[in-house]
């Protein structure tokens, strides 16, 4: 009778503390794992690096024979690395969405959400040190922007805003796939996006259906802005504002998504 009047046992919740040091633990999870998968990170660093210089130095002098392409790519070059991060981003999650490791985590007195916080902080920081190198890469083959600190700025702050968008896409495919062969799928789609932009060539130079495809492509406002703040180029507020409006719609609507799948994958 004792037996049958007992309470049922309740979940323990983590406080608010806990649970910011086990989101620091997982966070520090994915960064260590990304350290030992020393082939993604060199690709993810290296080939755009490869791109950088291979549109500089094949394709620049065609393009523009001036020789001043360097300055007009790099903001394209740089928002391709975010793509190359995104995409690893979907592959990562998707593995540990199949591997057992969430369901492991949901069993203990933790916040399984925090293996997502880590896949985005992780991919935050991957993409900084992609973007450093990149820059670094293009100071060295020419690139003279003519920036002030507070355009540095504004343009790193985009680049944030961009890769944040992106990396919230990645985390809700890499949960809605089937495994991480499925979710490396979404690596052509995001990286056929900056070829159809402002990020390697004007727009108006493409065919009419491809220059209305790139009018309403996000990376090029994102691009446009970009080049705009670092290369001294006019830039209208319609721009900015549009690229900004962009990456926050795409960033609300990739967040709600990833937390519904993440709920429903049980």
């Amino acid at each position: 009778m004792t037996a049958l009047l007992a309470p049922a046992p309740t979940t323990v919740r983590p406080g608010a503390g806990q649970t910011v040091r086990d989101t620091t633990a997982l966070i520090g999870r994915t960064l260590r794992r990304t350290t030992r998968q020393l082939d993604t990170l060199l690709i993810s660093v290296m080939l755009p690096v490869m791109l950088l210089l291979m549109f500089t130095y094949v394709f620049g002098g065609a393009i523009d024979p001036t020789g001043r392409y360097v300055d007009f790519v790099v903001p394209g070059i740089v928002l391709l690395t975010a793509g190359y991060g995104a995409a690893n981003t979907a592959v990562d999650m998707a593995s540990d969405m199949t591997n057992g490791i969430i369901d492991r985590f949901r069993s203990m007195p933790i916040r399984a959400t925090g293996v997502v916080t880590g896949h985005v902080v992780a991919s935050m920081v991957r993409n900084a040190v992609s973007t450093a190198l990149v820059v670094g890469a293009a100071f060295l083959v020419g690139f003279t922007p003519d920036a002030t600190l507070l355009d540095w700025l504004g343009a790193l702050g985009m680049v944030a805003l961009f890769v944040l968008a992106l990396t919230w896409v990645g985390v809700a495919v890499g949960i809605m796939s089937s495994g991480p062969e499925a979710a490396s799928g979404f690596t052509f789609f995001i990286l056929f996006l900056p070829y159809v932009s402002s990020a390697f060539v004007p727009p108006e130079s493409m065919p009419s259906v491809l220059e209305a495809i790139a009018a309403w492509n996000p990376v090029t406002p994102v691009t446009d802005t970009m080049r705009g703040l670092l290369l001294g180029l006019p830039l209208a507020t319609s721009t900015w504002v549009s690229a900004a409006a962009w990456c926050v719609g795409i960033f609300l609507v990739a967040r709600t998504a990833a937390g519904l799948l993440f709920a429903r994958r049980r």
